[in-house]
């Protein structure tokens, strides 16, 4: 596990960009945190790293967002709504751990659905307007990874 203070916005777009930057096909994050901590925010500059140059909405309303970047497919979940976890079959989500990567908000609507093999990012609201707490825990081969991580 891994904590690292963010004091900015910019702070944190970098160590998503950081992320960005080792993802691999079939990579899942678990982008935890309170309610208007930044995940999405996290999301955005995650997907402008790996050159996502249009708009990226929050997929409050459609849970999902698929966004086709380079040899990426990248999903984007925001599972706030979700009523109950098996309804995620029906957002693709099993080929999105196959065969892209997955950026999930509010992972723990998942409940045992969630891959085991992860790495997990939680935000916390740290005291400034803009400055956030991130902890990171690998999961699976995500252990080695992060540890090999230059953040």
């Amino acid at each position: 596990m891994r904590e690292l203070a963010l004091p900015d916005l910019a702070a944190t777009g970098r160590l998503a960009a950081a992320l960005a930057h080792a993802a691999r096909t079939g990579d899942v994050f678990a982008l935890g945190g309170p309610l208007g901590v930044g995940k999405t925010s996290f999301a955005r500059a995650f997907i402008a790293a790996l050159g996502g140059a249009e708009e990226v909405p929050s997929p409050t309303y459609t849970l999902v967002q698929l966004y086709e970047l380079g040899p990426l497919t990248l999903y984007h979940f925001d599972l706030y709504r979700l009523a109950r976890p098996e309804d995620a079959w029906e957002l693709g989500i099993e080929e999105a751990f196959a065969l892209g990567v997955s950026l999930i908000e509010w992972p723990e609507r998942l409940g045992t659905l969630l891959p085991p093999e992860r790495l997990d990012v939680a935000l916390a609201f740290a005291g400034q307007a803009e400055a956030r707490q991130a902890r990171l825990a690998g999961h699976g081969g995500w252990q080695a990874r992060l540890a090999e991580l230059r953040l």
